[in-house]
């Protein structure tokens, strides 16, 4: 018998935009946009030193130094790898309800150029190591103190500084503005090309500036697996080799024994099989074309030293066709204990899911899988491209005026990553046309930069006390 089909009621779209806009500004009673100048210690705050030293328990301890001496570097130094401390804070601050598929580590140096598929360089976030769904507050506070804390790095007037951070948090602002009204899809493919940047940079840089931006872009054209292979890898009996640099680069070889090396090489056969069914079908074909050379285990970053991270060497269809891969351990995201677990099992699994919501572009050959280890545990990681065209701005060498354009470009690319994933029209009519909420940002960001030279403080007296040991000789 016919089956009669039934039609969907019809819905009122406008209605529902307009609904949502309602819910955006009736937030505003709830949490005033003035309410995110907020910010003074919790009672009882854990002792941030203790929170760092919780992170390590997990981590291998021989690296654990480099990592505290990487962070005492600076006060910017030291907030790059505190995005446990600063998620602990962010939970006490208020938020207007909405949740993001958030980065959780959105410092500006987590923000950088990256070749997308189609070979141009986009500018993005590059980092997401601690993603998972919370208030989108919580990345533009991150953000917008990152550049008042490399604001003072630098040595800025107050000033200049503030401005960098207004310039963050308005166009954050504007951006979510224009994104509401658009069409899904847009918002979507909306990417922020190296080629429109220049264009916008060179109306406000002088020919200095705009050299120095040139040389910086000339260099990430020139990053990818070939260079690593110069840098990286030796011949050994006519077989290309990682160098052995330690602590900072470990061949696996040199981390077991002669007799344990042909089940490493099996358990790492078994990796890359696993891995490799965490791709898409015509990406797997790619991967397939290349073999399995070396392996090593590499330093990265500053709050991620410690980790496992391997750096994998394939070779393609002859010695001048190499592959750099990164595994890199994924543990449980530093804003979990404050928002709840990951749907995904895997924490590999969260960050390359998180990285494809977010990102605009994002590698071809991004996946992740569980890894037996060497130490007998089982760990998640997930797997990208060594060096793919991948650069950061270099904060050393920024001018108060560089560091303004480039908060306008971070708060553009972060709002954009919101906008795909969270309410986009609720949060710009929470966040509305008027700066009381930038102002607010700014204030925020003054004194938790404050709060952050005193945790700094706290760490340089635990090295100085010798409650924890740190390695400051390395790079």
């Amino acid at each position: 018998m016919a089956q009669t089909a039934t039609r969907t009621p019809p819905v009122n779209l406008d209605s529902a935009a307009a609904e949502r806009a309602a819910a955006g500004g009736a937030a505003r009673k709830q949490t005033p946009r003035s309410s995110h100048a907020e910010w003074q210690p919790a009672k009882g705050r854990k002792d941030p030193v203790k929170v760092l030293e919780g992170q390590a328990e997990n981590r291998l301890p021989e690296l654990v130094p480099i990592r505290y001496g990487r962070m005492l570097a600076s006060p910017f130094a030291f907030f790059r790898g505190a995005a446990a401390i600063m998620a602990m804070d962010l939970a006490k601050t208020p938020d207007s309800g909405f949740r993001v598929q958030a980065c959780g580590d959105a410092h500006l140096s987590n923000f950088g150029v990256f070749a997308a598929p189609d070979r141009r360089l986009v500018l993005d976030v590059n980092d997401f190591d601690e993603t998972l769904p919370a208030p989108w507050e919580w990345d533009v506070k991150r953000l917008a103190a990152s550049f008042e804390i490399a604001g003072r790095d630098r040595n800025f007037t107050p000033k200049q500084t503030r401005k960098a951070v207004l310039s963050a948090a308005r166009e954050y602002r504007e951006s979510m503005l224009r994104f509401a009204p658009m069409g899904n899809l847009d918002v979507w493919y909306a990417r922020l090309d190296i080629d429109s940047l220049l264009s916008d940079l060179a109306t406000v840089a002088n020919r200095k500036q705009m050299k120095s931006v040139e040389k910086n872009i000339a260099k990430a054209h020139k990053k990818n697996s070939l260079r690593a292979f110069d840098r990286l890898v030796h011949m050994v009996d006519g077989e290309p080799r990682i160098i052995s640099d330690p602590p900072l680069l470990v061949p696996a070889r040199d981390l077991v024994a002669d007799d344990q090396r042909h089940e490493l090489e099996d358990r790492i056969q078994e990796m890359l099989g696993r891995y490799r069914q965490s791709l898409r079908g015509d990406h797997r074909d790619l991967f397939d074309s290349y073999r399995f050379v070396d392996m090593a285990r590499k330093v990265v970053g500053v709050g991620s030293v410690g980790t496992r991270c391997w750096v994998l060497l394939m070779m393609g269809r002859d010695g001048q066709d190499p592959l750099f891969m990164q595994a890199k351990e994924a543990e449980a995201s530093v804003l979990e204990q404050y928002v709840g677990a990951s749907e995904f099992g895997n924490h590999g699994e969260r960050v390359v899911e998180g990285q494809w919501l977010m990102q605009a572009a994002s590698d071809i050959l991004l996946g992740w899988l569980p890894a037996f280890g060497i130490d007998e545990r089982d760990r998640d990681f997930y797997v990208r491209q060594l060096w793919d065209g991948k650069r950061s701005v270099d904060v050393e060498n920024l001018a108060p005026k560089g560091l303004d354009v480039y908060g306008r470009v971070c708060g553009w690319a972060l709002a954009r990553a919101h906008a795909r994933s969270g309410d986009r029209i609720a949060i710009a009519a929470y966040l509305g046309k008027g700066e009381s909420f930038d102002q607010a940002i700014a204030d925020f960001s003054e004194r938790y930069a404050d709060q952050n030279e005193l945790d700094y403080a706290a760490l340089a007296d635990a090295a100085k006390s010798g409650r924890i040991e740190v390695e400051t000789d390395l790079v």
